[in-house]
């Protein structure tokens, strides 16, 4: 089975597989697309060789009766159809018969001629009339063949260059379908009674323990290859499928977060600052006509004005924090946070631990998360204090507020967390919580981001 042509054709499976992903390469496929695609090049390379494109010898087959008996070494490759056995003899016997050497491994029985074979040589007698196969080995140079299969070889390296993913999808089935294939062919053939053709040259050049063996192993390496190519890129697309139905509805939601952000601003504006702006400039014109009539009323409506004044301007500034605090953007989410922990009613410890700052927009968005789940625990747990941790770890911008109240806060009850949940679901960031009843309350926040280095942030 091994000889130079099995050699050349192992060293073009192997000049072909290296040349199929170096081209891979260049044409920028990934590195495992191009590993997995030139896998098909020696898959191929196995099915040409179980053909046979290697084989010197070519065995025929003929049927011939004989009016007399034939007797047959035992160490020929001979076999009945139908094979029907009439008996053992040994030359030399007084029963033996004179026999014609054909070969080195056949003798044939010829009444007409004298020969015979040496004493002692095992024979199989046949009865005269009954068909027998003969199997013939002719020596034959598989040239031609070889080459014919290097042409295929080169053609499905070049299938592996321009689809490397597909033909990694082949490779596997490939594999499990030559398993398949020559437990198919040991079951159905007999090549030690029909002769070996091409299409069970294995099985007849080997055995049955070998071919089965090597089939099993074919089917389970194909598995695995369809495990890592057919199953993970179906896998990753369904993974993909969903990623875009969630940016979908993230970005809806975002959306309508942005609008009822606004409307919120304008409605805050309209009833807070604004309304107060206009009653101060009612307050100054009646101040106007005041001032010569009443000047005691007029001191006392200039007091009312500047009040309102003071109160309009710490309207606009909950206003302006409430879109983006100022010691947010000056300082950062460290301090941010520090500064919500102090004006909290409930007794609140932070432990910050950021060696520097996450993007401007999932700062943010954790900053009103914290700000919402403390304001929460001010109103609703029944706390008497709170620790706030912020920290970024593998990658990841982690926070936890916890609180020692009653408990039992369910997050699908009100709009608060659900609005900064969808606020977060915009940058892959999740809002859990845990809340038993008697507590504690535990809100984390994960949103997965890079820190910039202090030494660049801006301020």
């Amino acid at each position: 089975m091994v000889n130079a042509w099995t050699w050349g054709l192992l060293a073009g499976i192997g000049a072909a597989t290296i040349l199929t992903y170096v081209l891979a390469r260049v044409l920028k496929r990934s590195r495992r697309a191009a590993t997995l695609g030139a896998l098909l090049v020696p898959v191929t390379g196995l099915w040409l060789w179980a053909f046979g494109i290697t084989a010197e010898n070519q065995q025929a087959v003929t049927t011939q009766s004989f009016s007399t008996m034939l007797a047959v070494g035992k160490a020929s490759r001979v076999s009945l159809s139908p094979a029907i056995m009439s008996g053992w003899a040994t030359v030399g016997d007084p029963k033996g018969a004179p026999v014609i050497p054909v070969g080195s491994n056949y003798v044939a029985l010829d009444p007409a001629s004298g020969a015979a074979v040496a004493f002692g040589k095992v024979i199989t007698v046949f009865r005269p009339g009954q068909p027998v196969s003969l199997v013939t080995t002719v020596s034959s140079s598989p040239a031609a063949t070889f080459w014919m299969g290097m042409c295929i070889l080169g053609v499905i390296a070049l299938i592996a260059v321009v689809a490397s993913r597909q033909a990694g999808y082949l490779a596997g089935i490939g594999l499990v379908a030559f398993g398949l294939y020559q437990l198919i062919a040991v079951a159905l053939f007999s090549p030690s009674a029909n002769g070996t053709a091409w299409y069970d040259w294995l099985y007849g050049m080997t055995s049955r323990g070998t071919v089965c063996g090597l089939a099993v192993a074919s089917v389970i390496a194909g598995l695995v290859l369809i495990r890592y190519t057919v199953v993970h890129d179906m896998l990753q697309r369904m993974t993909l499928t969903s990623r875009v139905e969630l940016l979908t509805q993230t970005r809806a939601e975002a959306v309508d977060a942005a609008a009822a952000e606004l409307r919120r601003l304008e409605r805050d504006l309209h009833d807070g600052a604004q309304a107060r702006l206009v009653a101060i400039g009612l307050s100054l014109r009646a101040l106007e006509k005041m001032i010569p009539l009443n000047p005691a009323a007029a001191t006392a409506l200039a007091v009312e004005c500047r009040d309102a004044s003071a109160q309009a301007l710490a309207d606009l500034r909950d206003l302006v924090r409430g879109i983006y605090p100022p010691v947010l953007a000056e300082r950062g989410l460290g301090d941010a946070v520090r500064a919500l922990a102090l004006d909290s009613p409930v007794k609140v410890a932070s432990e910050i631990d950021l060696p520097g700052r996450p993007p401007a927009p999932v700062e943010a968005a954790v900053y009103f998360a914290i700000a919402e789940a403390l304001s929460n625990v001010a109103k609703h747990a029944d706390a008497r204090r709170a620790l706030v941790r912020v920290y970024h770890d593998d990658g990841m911008l982690r926070a936890e507020v916890t609180d020692d109240g009653q408990g039992g806060a369910d997050p699908t009850g009100g709009t608060g967390l659900t609005g900064i949940e969808r606020r977060l679901a915009a940058f892959d960031g999740i809002l859990a919580v845990s809340s038993p009843v008697g507590g504690p309350t535990i809100v984390v926040i994960e949103v997965p981001c890079e820190l910039s280095s202090p030494k660049i942030s801006t301020c």
